[in-house]
């Protein structure tokens, strides 16, 4: 159907992509994985390469084609969403974190990072939709990959709030800070529409993006914390009524 001053909008199982800026968003965060699986892939072709060099190369192809693949099953799970029932139940998130740092290890480690779980005593039970949750953790630790510093680890952490009543899931990074100004602009739209951080080149705000869908779906909602050194984007979830995990 046709929007306002001439502009497409397309729908793909009922969901609205405006004037085509989340198919624009898309495409620019794709490019960047898919342009150095090209450049691995023409370095394999070079002789003179060592076996544990051509082992090593077919390494970083893999895993940045995985998170190539993450996003495109992220972005195809967000379009269908009001079609699908998604099932909330009382979820542990702190295994949740160790689950996402353990799959997201092999690719920090190809970059000579670390990314780790910061324990908290006596974890208590999330509701939500376990694949949801993961994929929405799994989002924030990809992009903290990109903007961090190598000497500082990525943390995955979770806490109580709202006396008790709510669970904070996060994921700290030591990249740049961003500007005052730009900080107050994705405060107010993070998790409902993609936008560029300056001070984050490679980010379109795309995982952001799909990362407040799927919290909606779960009566949850993602926010953001400013650091003078990063920043901790979190997902808040209702605790469950259930005892605390022992």
């Amino acid at each position: 159907m046709q929007g306002s001053k001439g502009q497409s909008e397309i729908r793909q199982d009922g969901l609205p992509f405006g004037d085509l800026s989340l198919l624009v968003t898309a495409a620019h965060e794709l490019k960047a994985p898919l342009s150095l699986v090209r450049q691995l892939s023409l370095s394999l072709e070079s002789s003179g390469l060592s076996a544990s060099e051509r082992d090593r190369l077919v390494h970083q192809i893999t895993l940045t084609s995985e998170r190539a693949l993450r996003l495109t099953t992220d972005l195809t799970r967000a379009t269908r969403l009001e079609d699908s029932l998604f099932d909330l139940e009382p979820v542990n998130p702190q295994q949740i974190c160790e689950e996402v740092a353990h799959e997201l290890r092999p690719l920090y480690a190809a970059r000579g990072r670390e990314i780790r779980v910061v324990s908290r005593y006596r974890p208590v039970l999330a509701v939500a939709n376990k694949d949801l949750l993961r994929r929405i953790m799994l989002n924030f630790g990809d992009n903290a990959l990109h903007y961090g510093e190598s000497e500082h680890p990525v943390e995955l952490h979770t806490r109580l709030y709202d006396g008790g009543t709510k669970i904070r899931m996060g994921v700290r990074d030591y990249g740049p800070a961003v500007p005052a100004d730009v900080w107050r602009r994705l405060q107010s739209h993070i998790g409902t529409d993609t936008q560029l951080l300056h001070a984050r080149p490679q980010s379109s705000g795309l995982g952001l993006y799909v990362a407040g869908q799927f919290a909606s779906v779960m009566d949850g909602q993602i926010g953001a914390t400013r650091h003078r050194d990063g920043a901790t984007f979190y997902v808040d979830l209702s605790a469950s009524t259930q005892l605390s995990l022992l």
